[in-house]
């Protein structure tokens, strides 16, 4: 299927884009389906397989900012540190160690979001709110210093029950409301939520940051 730059010239025209980062989601997708978005103005990409991330990294252009999307194992974020832009999806303190420890060896800070389990399905990844919490109030994000905490992500249900997703991304804003109350981290300003089935929801929320895959580049090819 062909890249649908119609549907994304006009999702960036919107009204409700003014202030909403778009992440065209290519995992899975090829380098010509990437490029086809780049000549219109799209910057930033999100993958989710470490390799494929590495292997585009190295070809397409290097004003590209990539997004770690996916679940990222800790002996794998020494192949995104030297050029990751953002990794999404922070799910654990000892992962957030190891990116430091990493970005600290390439003398970098790496921005990062904390993810927040939301959803109703057990195989969803991420922080509960009240470890969540405890981590920010505890003071120890700020013994990692090649780290730069921008935000949190989560992703809701994958369900038709429209009210049950906005109830799922209305807790993860009010979660954010909370981790910028009690301290003072002045780059804290990107909650990622919102996909193709639920963006405008996500937005309606207070979503800063979505990721569109299918809407723009079509059902996922998983064949090798």
């Amino acid at each position: 299927m062909p890249v649908n730059t119609e549907s994304y010239q006009q999702l960036i025209s919107q009204e409700c884009m003014k202030n909403v980062q778009l992440v065209a989601v290519s995992k899975t997708k090829p380098n010509e389906d990437i490029m086809s978005l780049y000549h219109l103005g799209q910057r930033d990409f999100g993958e989710n397989y470490v390799q494929e991330l590495v292997d585009k990294a190295a070809i397409l252009p290097s004003d590209i900012h990539w997004h770690f999307i996916g679940h990222l194992q800790s002996n794998k974020v020494k192949y995104i540190a030297p050029f990751v832009y953002l990794i999404q999806g922070v799910d654990s303190e000892k992962l957030l160690i190891e990116i430091n420890k990493q970005a600290q060896k390439n003398n970098r800070v790496i921005d990062v979001l904390l993810q927040v389990h939301i959803a109703t399905e057990e195989t969803k990844f991420g922080f509960d709110e009240m470890a969540l919490l405890e981590l920010m109030q505890s003071g120890r994000i700020a013994q990692y210093t090649h780290i730069k905490v921008r935000g949190l992500m989560g992703m809701a249900s994958f369900s038709d029950d429209q009210k049950l997703i906005q109830q799922e991304l209305f807790s993860l804003k009010n979660t954010f409301n909370k981790c910028t109350q009690p301290i003072h981290l002045p780059a804290f300003d990107i909650l990622s939520m919102g996909m193709s089935s639920d963006y405008s929801i996500a937005i309606e929320q207070g979503s800063t940051l979505i990721r569109l895959g299918s809407l723009l580049f079509g059902a996922r090819n998983y064949k090798k």
